[in-house]
């Protein structure tokens, strides 16, 4: 087994929230007499994300479940609710969902992260990642602020999830392994960052695999997913008793209009920064997706409901842009449609048309059909 050197320890014992025994643990003297423990918080209901590459797809593993199984299987006991998420289906198990992709780097999944994360607002991600790069010896120098701004967007775009980041395996390429132990060295320190700045981050050290654990170069067998399992699941665990599990969001559904038959709307379905925000006609599009979240934004396809260049007044045109905590991306729940606090205008379908294609606009709070929008509620104004 790998032994991490005293520093890498001290950081893995902080970002891990391993501590000292306590008192009673270690046997503390007689006092009195204790006062009944407060009942236990029922285990937090899971929407889990599984993010990562092979490992996470299931390469290696006879039937195809990765750790994913294995860690069902505990967390269920546990008595979690458990539902795994993700655009991809692999093994024998009966939720076989996740966001594994054989071979993909860091920036291949930072590539897809915000549209996945919008889609199928997880809870807890489990990011296991970097493999590849370090295998591939892709920009090693790099790698880590690579993870680094991943691990960002993905608290961006999720900003209720909970990420659990599992430290690279061990592997028996001469490649990987001369690149791996200065790579796991940094993410403490990128961990306990995203911690100081208020995100709910966690570190999973994956130091319990061996050789003996592995059924190729890169990838475990079934008893190295069942360590992986064991691992990730003591993270979810140290998560929830921390509070910072939320419940499982609402998942992205239509938002319809006053106008009878209309849908808020991306045009085209493109996700390109400063595509319009329109009326059309409700056709359960991927492009008429939307979700609420917990920061007052309003999302689809990856994007946030922008008011362009900042704009308060009336008129300003809607589109959809990166997520940046931007005041013309906020938006509360406001006579039955949204308000854009930075302004105080509401969300408006210009004189009331039901054309298709017709981009929406800011205007004054009336209270009009054309601004009366349903389905998604968001922070209420005060």
């Amino acid at each position: 087994m790998k032994k991490y050197s005293v520093p890498l320890a001290v950081a893995l014992t902080a970002v891990l929230g391993i501590g000292a025994a306590s008192p009673a643990a270690a046997g503390a003297g007689s006092g009195p007499p204790a006062s009944a423990p407060r009942a236990a918080a029922a285990p937090a209901a899971l929407r889990l994300m599984p993010l990562g590459d092979s490992i996470t797809w299931g390469v290696g593993s006879p039937s195809g479940n990765s750790y994913r199984s294995f860690l069902g299987s505990r967390l269920t006991a546990e008595g979690h609710a458990v539902d795994f998420v993700g655009s991809g289906r692999n093994g024998t198990m009966s939720d076989p969902d996740n966001e594994g992709h054989s071979g993909w780097r860091i920036d291949q999944i930072a590539g897809i992260a915000d549209s996945v994360l919008a889609r199928y607002r997880p809870n807890v991600v489990t990011l296991e990642i970097g493999t590849n790069d370090l295998n591939g010896n892709y920009q090693i120098p790099t790698a880590p602020d690579r993870l680094r701004a991943l691990i960002d967007q993905i608290t961006r775009a999720a900003p209720d999830a909970t990420v659990l980041v599992g430290t690279v395996i061990v592997s028996t390429s001469g490649t990987e392994e001369a690149n791996r132990p200065a790579f796991n060295a940094k993410l403490p320190g990128i961990v306990q960052a995203a911690q100081a700045a208020g995100k709910h981050v966690r570190l999973v050290d994956m130091s319990a695999l061996t050789s003996a654990d592995l059924s190729d170069a890169l990838h475990p067998n079934d008893n190295g997913f069942r360590k992986m399992a064991d691992a990730f699941n003591a993270g979810v665990q140290a998560a929830d008793a921390a509070g910072w599990i939320n419940p499982p969001a609402s998942t992205d559904g239509q938002v319809r209009s006053g106008i009878a038959g209309k849908c808020l709307d991306v045009s085209g379905g493109n996700s390109a920064n400063g595509t319009a925000v329109d009326i059309a006609t409700c056709n359960g599009s991927t492009a008429q997706q939307w979700s609420a979240h917990s920061d007052g934004t309003l999302r689809a396809l990856g994007k946030c409901l922008d008011a362009t260049g900042r704009g308060t007044g009336n008129g300003t045109r809607m589109e959809i842009w990166d997520c940046n905590g931007g005041a013309n991306q906020q938006w509360q729940s406001y006579g039955g449609g949204y308000r854009n606090p930075a302004s105080g205008r509401c969300l408006d379908d210009p004189e009331s048309s039901a054309a298709d294609g017709t981009q929406l606009v800011l205007w004054d709070c009336n209270g009009g059909a054309n601004q009366q929008w349903t389905a998604l509620p968001v922070t209420s104004a005060a």
